[in-house]
């Protein structure tokens, strides 16, 4: 089995967990593959290598399954990469909320035997495409695309079409594109719906409006978005997954469901509502 391994670059406190992670892998006989950032993390920062059959590379590797340790920005990281590959990916959380990396550390060895023994489940998540007269290195999005002002700038206007009809002009720091996926992420740190990861839907949300109706909008899978920004200050930002790129003012974009979807590693028992309970503390009285 070859399985490449992504990571942060923040575990100093970490380097027990990576160091069972690893032997564990060894254990099982396991051809493993690292990032190449994490792979310098741990030789100069933490001072710890196991045996690596090799480098992952910006170029497609035939891997089994890809394990993200980190947060969930690590697992988008990993995702990213995976892109078309249809290689499942786990991940392990070692950062702070997680609802991408859901796997505690303590349960390397039971989640090790379980991927062994074919033990495992994985939902297809989603993903949001954007195109533009501009060509960008990575135009895919897992959790949300934002239309964003930059940081001394007025608000952005944005013009949306949905499905060639017009729908409204958002006057506004940014609007975001978020995934049942990104549901819980950015679009929700601005009041927006949470959605079930198996929903046929995406949802936009405004960031800071000028206007206090402008609610956010749940909308079918299968729509066409088309947006046209406008900036005062001569040019705005696209966020795709935390990933920024810079565009002059008036630019049109088309954003809609991609043509292929994530595959997301859980264990048999969890479930999306399990996390939603337990993350966010749903039904739980904290006053006690």
């Amino acid at each position: 089995m070859k399985i490449g391994v992504f990571g942060s670059d923040n575990q100093l406190d970490k380097q027990q967990f990576i160091t069972k992670l690893f032997d564990g892998l060894a254990r099982y006989g396991v051809a493993v593959w690292v990032d190449r950032s994490f792979h310098d993390y741990l030789e100069k920062k933490i001072g710890y290598l196991h045996e690596v059959q090799g480098i992952i590379s910006d170029k497609d590797q035939p891997l089994d399954m890809v394990f993200s340790l980190g947060g969930d920005g690590t697992f988008l990281r990993a995702a990213n990469w995976v892109g078309r590959q249809n290689i499942p990916i786990l991940g392990f959380n070692t950062g702070h909320l997680g609802f991408l990396a859901t796997v505690g550390t303590g349960e390397i060895d039971t989640m090790l035997d379980d991927i062994f023994h074919q033990r495992y489940q994985t939902d297809e998540r989603s993903l949001l495409q954007i195109s533009s007269p501009y060509p960008a290195p990575h135009n895919y999005a897992l959790n949300e695309i934002a239309f964003l002002k930059r940081d001394t700038a007025s608000m952005i206007a944005i013009q949306t079409y949905l499905n060639n009809d017009y729908l409204t002009e958002y006057m506004a720091d940014g609007l975001i594109v978020a995934t049942p996926t990104g549901s819980t992420a950015y679009n929700l740190s601005v009041n927006g719906p949470i959605l079930v990861p198996q929903s046929d839907n995406f949802v936009l949300s405004a960031v800071a409006p000028h206007s206090l109706n402008m609610r956010s909008l749940v909308i079918p899978g299968n729509s066409q978005l088309r947006v046209h920004v406008e900036s005062r200050t001569h040019d705005f930002l696209v966020s795709l997954d935390g990933r920024s790129l810079d565009f002059p003012s008036g630019t049109d974009f088309c954003v809609q469901k991609a043509d292929f979807t994530i595959k997301m590693v859980k264990r048999l028992n969890q479930s999306f509502y399990d996390t939603l309970r337990k993350k966010m503390l749903w039904g739980s009285d904290v006053r006690i």
